[in-house]
């Protein structure tokens, strides 16, 4: 899992946190910056994958479950071109082939938006357009495929080839005689796992081989350096290399290694669309990324949206009650607040309607500042996470109390 993130615009977050938007209002600034992305972009459709990478959650990697949320997003659209916005820390190479068939299946022309981070599974989807774009703060990552062995360790599928590899050619330069200190390791190693990392690795290396020749190249007619037409036999190559590079464990040391846009163009050559060079484009993709970052704020962990609909899929933790009959039926809420550090509980009352009056033994949800001071040993509790919560599954924004 990924440990640290791109940098934000931080005048651009300031601005927007200064706002305090509702969850609603940051789905409406949302749509308004996906709206300028397709108009910067000659009026394509314009698709958002994204995760929050900063969750501990299982589910925020690319899984069985997004097909069916990919699909029906993707089912509203009309254009013949479309720009798809990834934000994702990887998942499973097999789903990634699936949602690019999804996507082929209706656009022949698809470029792929980079904001923040498209690892893994991500970075073989994106081999799949016949543009990437990114930006100063955007990174792919190496496609060396991650196998979970029967004991539940995760590892890297390229690391464990090899190892086993350099253990034959010292087992061979020892006159085949195997030093008994292998032996334990070696009897939980099954042939079936090792042909699974094998498959793995193929797996990875042959998507990312066939949708760069198919799509990423299928323009490409002469080549920069020398000026020669660019055979299919050159492309073939070309891929072949790039495939092999992302896949290569040794030469990146650590699955979660970010390659910028200048690793790519220039240890990898391959061509990025710097989108900073738009100043709308970048604008609206800083504005639009900064907005999502803001969105995950609350419990939700993904999102699948147009410029029209979304998906959202929200955790199940949190403080936040399930009012009978619904939060979006509620005038008001009762939140419980533990303090993080006496544990002392607060009740407050959250109104979604500003005519409820205060009820006997809450408190008032404090609006102004989205902070709860403990009654009984001071500390200062941030509750802004907690309102963005409330507002999304209401669909309504927290009332001040009337005085």
């Amino acid at each position: 899992m990924p440990s640290e993130r791109p940098p934000l615009s931080m005048g651009t977050y300031t601005e927007y946190i200064n706002q305090n938007f509702s969850f609603a209002k940051l789905e409406e600034e949302r749509k308004k910056q996906l709206k300028r992305i397709s108009e910067a972009r000659g009026g394509r459709d314009v698709f958002v994958m994204a995760a929050d990478l900063t969750k501990d959650n299982p589910n925020i990697g690319i899984d069985y479950s997004d097909l069916l949320p990919v699909e029906d997003q993707l089912s509203t659209l009309t254009g013949s071109a479309i720009d798809v916005i990834v934000e994702t820390p990887g998942g499973s190479a097999e789903v990634a082939e699936d949602i690019i068939r999804l996507i082929r299946r209706r656009y022949q022309s698809v470029g792929m938006i980079v904001p923040g981070w498209a690892k893994s599974a991500g970075t073989i989807m994106v081999m799949a357009g016949d543009e990437i774009l990114m930006g100063e703060g955007s990174a792919l990552g190496p496609i060396d495929a991650q196998v979970r062995s029967s004991s539940g360790q995760v590892f890297s599928a390229h690391a464990f080839l090899e190892g086993l590899e350099a253990l034959r050619n010292e087992i061979i330069q020892n006159n085949n005689v195997l030093d008994l200190v292998y032996v334990p390791m070696l009897q939980t190693i099954s042939p079936g796992e090792i042909q699974h990392c094998k498959n793995a690795q193929d797996l990875s290396q042959n998507l990312v081989r066939e949708w760069l020749k198919e799509f990423k190249f299928k323009n490409w007619t002469t080549r920069q350096t020398t000026g020669e037409p660019v055979t299919d036999a050159y492309k073939t190559q070309r891929a072949k290399e790039i495939a092999a590079d992302l896949c290569d464990q040794s030469r990146w040391k650590t699955h979660g290694r970010s390659l910028h846009k200048g690793i790519l163009e220039k240890e990898l050559k391959l061509k990025i669309t710097d989108y900073s060079l738009d100043r709308e484009l970048d604008d609206a993709i800083r504005r639009y990324y900064t907005l999502l970052r803001i969105s995950f704020e609350t419990n939700m962990f993904k999102l699948f949206e147009t410029l029209t609909r979304q998906i959202y899929r929200f955790s199940a933790s949190g403080s936040v009650p399930n009012p009978v009959p619904s939060v979006q039926q509620a005038n008001m809420l009762e939140i419980g607040v533990k303090c993080p550090k006496c544990q002392h509980e607060t009740r407050l009352q959250a109104n979604l309607d500003s005519d409820t009056p205060l009820q006997t033994g809450l408190e008032p949800y404090p609006v102004a500042t989205d902070t709860l001071k403990c009654a009984k040993c001071g500390t200062e509790i941030n509750l802004t996470n907690m309102r963005l919560q409330v507002e999304a599954q209401s669909g309504k924004k927290i009332q001040p109390f009337k005085i």
